[in-house]
């Protein structure tokens, strides 16, 4: 379901939904025209209606006040708001299950309200760059932390339209921000992430190698120039690769390879550990339309790996389940996914394509489940180059695909065709894939 839809567990957040910021705060008049239609539009649909009084309820449970009344006389009131604020500060350390002083629940809000900036700012420099100017936030938002502070701005009539829509939907990141901290702190995913990455380096990689030890190599792969998927490739030194100039629809591509070992042969390996920064998980929630970690946030360890053959990947797979013996530790391997020598890729994940080849599945081993994507050279070559398939594409429209740019900035605030965007967007991603 997208993120847009009516139904959607982020309704409170739509703009075209009777929650949407309007040009003058919620209840400030409570007998105009626009609050009697909106009434008439809660009062039709039942399930809005209850939404509305959750969400009133929630509101007045937060602020320790009654009535909107109360609310409004509150952000003219500097005692009354510092009070209110220090609080509702130990109601939110409670809902997340954070132990600690004053002070420390206060610098937990403030990496919340962190990282709610940080989703903001990671659409700013990435996949909507060429509009930064249009998708600034307003300075008192990106300044402010207070919780409480956020949410009076909703309701104050001297801050613009798109301040208070800013303040309400930085108000809903930090709220996903805490929920992903809460998970983080009760799966312990800190110290299994080391355990990991130990597990690793004592069992799986080679200890010819010290460890750090990458070999560089580089990738020279020819590709079709309909597609842009790899024809032929092969691995070619350092050396080799710096008198190189690659021809058109040719590519060079760096990768630093450890290795394993087999029957006494050292098999390259390139490797890249995966684990998902909070703002990524945030995205990944709005685009999975959740509010529980637990549900949507499945990969938050990770391991991409690269081989130069079919063969290799055998190996490795052979190699990876009795190192895990090894450790002591019986490994299975779930929700098995193997594309890469025939078949369709069947994804439920919006924007991916069903030509990606891969082998992906889920390692259970020592208390941990990691997520492993092994792909052969090529099939790499094409996770990065291919048209329709590569990860950047990707990246693009599954964020514009699921609603989450739209829901982010929406149009009526931010003034921007999303639809016109994405596909810009994806044409200067090809570009420079295929032209640099």
């Amino acid at each position: 379901m997208s993120v847009l839809n009516q139904e959607s567990i982020f309704t409170s957040m739509l703009q075209d939904g009777p929650f949407a910021v309007g040009d003058q705060p919620p209840t400030n008049r409570p007998f105009s025209k626009a609050t009697k239609l909106w009434v008439r539009e809660i009062t039709a649909n039942p399930l809005l209606k209850t939404k509305y009084r959750i969400v009133r309820n929630q509101i007045f449970d937060f602020l320790g006040t009654s009535c909107f009344d109360e609310v409004f006389q509150l952000i003219h009131r500097p005692e009354a708001k510092k009070a209110c604020s220090t609080r509702a500060q130990k109601l939110i350390g409670n809902m997340f299950g954070i132990d600690g002083s004053d002070e420390e629940i206060s610098r937990y809000l403030k990496e919340y309200a962190r990282t709610a900036d940080d989703v903001i700012n990671s659409m700013r420099t990435k996949i909507l760059a060429p509009y930064v100017s249009h998708i600034e936030m307003t300075n008192e938002i990106e300044a402010t932390s207070d919780p409480v502070e956020l949410l009076l701005i909703i309701f104050n009539d001297r801050f613009h339209k798109k301040a208070r829509f800013e303040a309400k939907r930085k108000l809903q990141l930090i709220s996903l921000a805490g929920s992903i901290d809460q998970r983080k702190r009760e799966s312990h995913i800190v110290a299994k992430f080391s355990g990991f990455l130990d597990f690793l380096n004592d069992y799986v990689w080679s200890p010819s190698l010290k460890i750090g030890d990458l070999q560089i190599s580089y990738l020279l792969s020819r590709h079709d120039a309909k597609d842009f998927k790899c024809v032929s490739v092969k691995t070619i030194s350092r050396e080799t690769a710096e008198s190189l100039v690659p021809a058109p629809g040719e590519k060079l591509t760096l990768i630093k390879r450890r290795s394993f070992r087999d029957k006494k042969v050292e098999i390259p390996i390139y490797v890249s550990i995966r684990k998902k920064e909070p703002a990524a998980k945030v995205l990944k929630l709005l685009r999975k339309n959740q509010k529980d970690p637990a549900v949507a946030v499945d990969d938050e360890l990770g391991l991409m790996a690269v081989l130069n053959s079919i063969g290799d990947v055998k190996k490795f797979m052979k190699h990876l389940t009795n190192s895990a013996v090894r450790a002591n530790s019986f490994m299975t391997l779930e929700d098995i996914s193997d594309t890469l020598t025939e078949g369709k890729y069947s994804s439920k994940a919006t924007g991916s394509s069903t030509k990606t080849q891969m082998l992906k599945f889920f390692a259970r081993l020592g208390g941990m489940r990691v997520e492993f994507i092994i792909h052969t050279n090529r099939s790499y070559l094409n996770y990065i180059y291919q048209r329709d398939v590569s990860h950047a594409e990707y990246e693009i429209k599954r964020i514009f695909d699921t609603g989450v740019a739209e829901f982010l900035f929406p149009k009526d605030i931010y003034h921007l065709n999303m639809d016109e965007i994405k596909q810009r967007q994806i044409k200067w991603c090809r570009k420079r894939i295929e032209e640099y």
